[in-house]
């Protein structure tokens, strides 16, 4: 299925991996919770119909999806983690199955129920 640890850490190296992009990232990851949550949550609760109560939901549970990735951006940025967790992957390869997988974003706190289980690792 989807590590939520492997995107936020294949997410943050990229092709190269600079130091740049890692704090670029991980601002996107932390904003993208506050603002997504914070405005989800204004208009779910300032809207007049039903739709739109259910767009600012949405909206907070994708905030929370980012809050999940920001978690895991926060942890990655201790000196070493983000090499260790991508030591011994193909970072290109695994870059191509996480573009199409990142679009589980979209499914309100599903990153965040996975970040929760953890990843499932197979010692078979």
């Amino acid at each position: 299925m989807l590590d939520v640890r492997r995107l936020a850490a294949l997410d943050m190296h990229g092709v190269a991996g600079s130091r740049r992009r890692r704090s670029i990232i991980r601002a996107e990851f932390v904003l993208s919770a506050v603002v997504g949550a914070g405005l989800g949550l204004w208009v779910a609760v300032a809207a007049t119909t039903v739709g739109l109560r259910f767009f600012g939901a949405w909206m907070v549970g994708m905030g929370v999806n980012y809050g999940a990735l920001a978690w895991q951006a926060v942890q990655l940025s201790r000196p070493g983690a983000l090499e260790a967790e991508l030591a011994g992957v193909d970072v290109a390869r695994e870059l191509r199955r996480y573009s199409v997988l990142q679009f589980w974003i979209v499914v309100p706190l599903l990153l965040a129920v996975l970040a929760v289980r953890g990843p499932e690792r197979r010692d078979a």
